[in-house]
């Protein structure tokens, strides 16, 4: 008789669990004997060490005509000629348009023959008051002939003196008939043409406007100044002395122009509809490159951070859940590990230095004076914690 025994239920889940659990247990320590034999990773690094550094603002501007002159005659009369061409580069005293020249001609021909005539009175008064004043003396003439004289003489030179402000008030009339620019500048559009009666100031003839200085207006948050204040009360900005912050300008393609000015105006009123205090530099512009009405972008330079860190911009990495840096450690088993240092991070900065880097982070905070930052070779790394070996010999200065 053959007897057969079935494997029970509760055997074979006791067999899969094992089997399941070592499984697991070979898992979990494979990484670990990988961990163990990963050669560590090559890194360069710096000392983070306190340092003054350059604070520079970038804000979008615009550009305006250092002056926008409007054009009008100061007489009236039919304008006869333009003088120039419109977008035309006009130097001041240049005459553009001339209004009907006769009028005024005759007045001045009439102006100086008053003028003749008066001089001419006066003499004959003089003469008069000198002959009366020898028979006054010999009591020939009464002294009320002597005095009527006197008074014809005095009317005289005030008359002359009239004479002379009319023909001054004539000529200038004739000048003015010469509508002349008030300034240097570039022509804009005619709004009248020859044949035009002008009635006087209250019409415009055309516009002027001033290219070289150019001027430069922009804007400063009342949040950035508030910073500001409160940084350079701690100790740790230095504001350029009265406020004549360097200006450079960055234009629309992001090259930088090769002008360059000193901010010479700070409005010290709050736009209630901006936010900002606007601020103003003159900037020169003797080949017109820039223009009125263009945006560009402003950087003021010419402030210091105090007792700033100051760190490659490679070097600082962004995780999704804000920005670290890669700091050399010592692990539990004496092993030099790369630790992350959570960071909080401030403006960007543009200096040389001797290892060819020119964008740097300011560091707020994060990290002390003395820790060893890694700031190339961080592709090599891993995982938080993995082991480096820092070799500063073979440095570079690319960017990861």
């Amino acid at each position: 008789m053959r007897l057969s025994f079935a494997p029970s239920k509760l055997s074979v889940s006791l067999f899969l669990l094992t089997s399941a659990a070592l499984l697991l247990q070979g898992c979990s320590e494979a990484p670990k004997a990988e961990q163990a034999a990963m050669h560590p990773a090559a890194v360069a690094t710096t000392i983070a060490s306190y340092e003054d550094a350059p604070f520079t603002i970038e804000l979008p501007a615009t550009l305006s005509g250092s002056k926008e002159v409007e054009v009008r005659a100061r007489v009236t009369g039919i304008l006869e000629s333009r003088n120039f061409d419109e977008g035309q580069t006009v130097s001041q005293g240049q005459s553009l348009f001339t209004v009907d020249l006769a009028p005024y001609q005759l007045a001045v021909e009439s102006a100086q023959a008053a003028l003749d005539g008066a001089q001419a009175s006066l003499v004959q008064s003089e003469r008069e008051v000198t002959r009366l004043a020898k028979l006054r003396a010999d009591k020939s003439v009464s002294q009320r002939d002597y005095d009527n004289a006197s008074s014809t003489n005095d009317i005289a030179k005030t008359t002359l003196a009239a004479a002379k402000v009319a023909l001054k008030e004539a000529q200038l009339n004739l000048e003015y008939a010469q509508v002349k620019a008030p300034v240097a500048g570039v022509m804009g559009r005619e709004f009248v043409s020859e044949g035009t009666y002008v009635s006087g100031p209250d019409l415009l003839l055309t516009q002027i406007t001033q290219l070289d200085p150019i001027r430069l207006r922009f804007g400063i948050s009342e949040r950035e100044q508030l910073q500001m204040r409160q940084d350079v009360a701690n100790g740790s900005l230095t504001l350029p002395e009265k406020g004549q912050w360097h200006t450079s300008i960055k234009l629309q393609d992001g090259s930088l122009s090769n002008k360059s000015g000193k901010v010479n105006f700070s409005d010290v009123r709050i736009n209630p509809n901006t936010g900002t205090s606007e601020l103003q530099a003159i900037i020169p512009n003797t080949d017109f490159e820039l223009r009125p009405g263009q945006f560009v972008r402003v950087m003021l330079s010419g402030a210091v951070r105090k007792n700033a860190f100051v760190i490659p911009q490679r070097a600082v990495l962004d995780n999704g859940t804000g920005k670290f840096v890669y700091v050399v450690a010592k692990n539990e088993q004496g092993d030099t590990i790369a630790r992350p240092a959570p960071v909080e991070v401030g403006e960007w900065i543009q200096k040389p230095d001797n290892q060819g880097d020119k964008n740097f982070w300011l560091i707020k905070s994060g990290i002390q004076q003395g820790d060893e930052v890694i700031i190339d070779g961080m592709a090599k790394i891993f995982f938080p914690g993995m082991p480096v070996v820092v070799n500063n010999a073979t440095h570079s200065v690319s960017a990861e």
